[in-house]
């Protein structure tokens, strides 16, 4: 027996950050919406991000700090809905939260506070979660969107594709949004892993015998597709390669073939080296770069630079040389960790088709796409999340007034 279709405003196609709080400003301004995921509970990547603390946004969340195509195209959902604004709900809520560095916060106890908040700023506004309804056929006929969710038959004039991407497939991620992008006529940019670590080759042996060791760093891509870019944060030596933040941050910016360059001693003014030759001549270059980095990586690079000795016999040539290479060694990776460690995917439904005042696709009225499902990337640390609340809130509303 055929099911009896069911009518509704809106259906936003993923429960997770960016599809609930589309949902709830939608609900919350007089929308029938129902949200479809097939996971078994909302917001699974809400709950294990920021180590279970939820990084729920970043203080400087402005849209030069998102990576896209169009590099304006953030700005203006952004600009309506702030990190100011999603902060006074989260305090409306009785939540606590810290800030840690770079603007970072989180909430002081646990993730499931903000995915507790979320669904009941659904509650509130009427919306039904539907979870564990596997995604079937999606049509567009007579001014309505046609969805089949598990067993139900769903209708409505607003569709939202709220799926994310395909980063951490172990927790259902999948590529489903540009599919549906597809179906309806919209472009996608090529979806690439992001904020992930990268693997090094087998000549880069002598790192990865470093594995576990981390330091501060500035990390920078001089000549990368996306142009440059540098970060200040810690890196991580790991058994297959480089991780820790500035090195997830800079692999947004990066792509097979693009030398990375990392200085290890960013702190350090100019010809330190040979002040420290001066200060003290008969130490040997290890003991001297030891004060500065942890001693296996000080030992690992002293014998990398070749410079044997105590440095009162290094020429000032010889170590402002050295000096040049530790400001800037050189790293060639040959890949990423993928998908599977992946924090975000950058690419994804081109930016062209929409929207950026409201999310919807500009040749297909009632369609929108927003979050991790649209070619937007934040830098690592809270942004992402301001992107789902910004882009969820830009949609909801512009549902809402098409009532």
């Amino acid at each position: 027996m055929k099911p009896t279709s069911e009518n509704h405003d809106a259906i936003v196609l993923g429960a997770g950050a960016a599809g609930l709080f589309c949902a709830a400003q939608a609900g919350q301004r007089g929308a029938r919406v129902i949200v479809v995921d097939h996971a078994p509970e909302p917001g699974r990547k809400i709950l294990i991000s920021g180590g279970g603390r939820c990084n729920f946004t970043n203080i400087h969340a402005t849209h030069e700090r998102y990576l896209s195509a169009n590099k304006h195209f953030a700005r203006s959902a952004l600009s309506r809905y702030t990190p100011a604004d999603f902060l006074e709900l989260v305090e409306r809520y009785g939540i606590a939260w810290h800030e840690k560095t770079l603007g970072q916060l989180f909430c002081d106890g646990s993730a499931r506070e903000i995915l507790a908040m979320l669904v009941e700023e659904c509650r509130i506004g009427g919306v039904e979660i539907a979870c564990g309804l596997s995604l079937g056929e999606v049509s567009h006929a007579d001014g309505l969107f046609h969805v089949r969710a598990g067993h139900r038959m769903l209708s409505a004039r607003n569709l939202v594709i709220a799926t994310g991407g395909p980063s951490i497939p172990k927790m259902g991620a999948s590529g489903i949004a540009y599919d549906l992008a597809r179906q309806f006529g919209l472009k996608v940019v090529q979806p690439r892993p992001a904020l992930v670590p990268l693997t090094l080759p087998g000549d880069e042996a002598l790192f990865r015998e470093l594995s576990g060791v981390a330091t501060p760093v500035e990390a920078r891509v001089d000549d990368g597709p996306w142009g440059k870019a540098a970060f200040r944060e810690a890196a991580l030596f790991t058994h297959r390669g480089l991780s820790g933040p500035a090195i997830l941050q800079i692999s947004s910016y990066w792509q097979r073939g693009v030398a990375l360059g990392i200085n290890f001693l960013p702190d350090l003014a100019a010809g330190w080296m040979v002040e420290a030759k001066k200060a003290n001549p008969k130490a040997a270059l290890r003991r001297v770069l030891g004060a500065h980095l942890p001693d296996r990586l000080a030992v690992a690079l002293a014998q990398n630079l070749g410079l044997e000795g105590e440095m009162g016999n290094q020429s000032d040539k010889a170590l402002r040389a050295a000096e040049a290479r530790l400001a800037h060694w050189p790293f060639n990776p040959d890949g990423s960790e993928g998908y599977a460690k992946a924090e975000v995917t950058a690419g994804g439904i081109a930016t062209t088709g929409l929207s950026q005042k409201t999310m919807e696709a500009n040749t297909v009225p009632g369609l929108y796409a927003i979050g991790e499902a649209v070619d937007v990337t934040g830098w690592l640390g809270g942004y992402n999340f301001q992107w789902a609340w910004a882009s969820g809130h830009a949609a909801g509303v512009a549902i809402a007034q098409t009532g």
